[in-house]
């Protein structure tokens, strides 16, 4: 099964921002990281692991078929709402997901506590619906309605 780890700016149990640490601290934040990037690719169970550019590069897209596509910047959520990176793992359980999220949640912040950061996991799917049935049976699954 693959599963999405999505990590934002929020910084967990860390009040202080990245750009108040000391040195030695975002070294040893990156340091866990390249660790844990490591271990992941080790095991085989990394499918792609990727740090995103910041919000305001972001573009927002909507085309209704017809006319030009309308192009905006954005999006303007708040900052610790930022998109920051994801993993994509294949493991064989959403409780190992949720063990490599955990490990992620504990990269070290300031004085080398874990920042306890939450890290969303979302299983990715198969395949998606291909027909009415399946639409509504994944809008059943989500909690959605027709």
């Amino acid at each position: 099964m693959r599963y999405l780890l999505i990590v934002n700016f929020e910084g967990g149990v860390v009040e202080a921002p990245m750009e108040e640490w000391k040195p030695e601290e975002i070294t040893a934040h990156l340091d866990y990281y390249e660790a844990l990037h490591k271990e992941l690719v080790s095991s085989g169970e990394l499918v792609d692991s990727q740090v995103l550019a910041g919000p305001n590069l972001a573009k927002i897209v909507r085309f209704d078929g017809l006319n030009a596509p309308v192009v905006t910047d954005g999006p303007f959520q708040e900052f610790k709402e930022w998109l920051a990176g994801y993993q994509i793992v294949d493991v064989d359980s959403e409780a190992r997901a949720i063990e490599i999220a955990a490990k992620i949640s504990a990269v070290p912040g300031p004085g080398g506590i874990a920042t306890q950061q939450p890290i969303q996991v979302r299983q990715v799917m198969d395949q998606a619906p291909s027909d009415v049935a399946e639409m509504e049976a994944f809008l059943q699954q989500v909690g959605g309605e027709r």
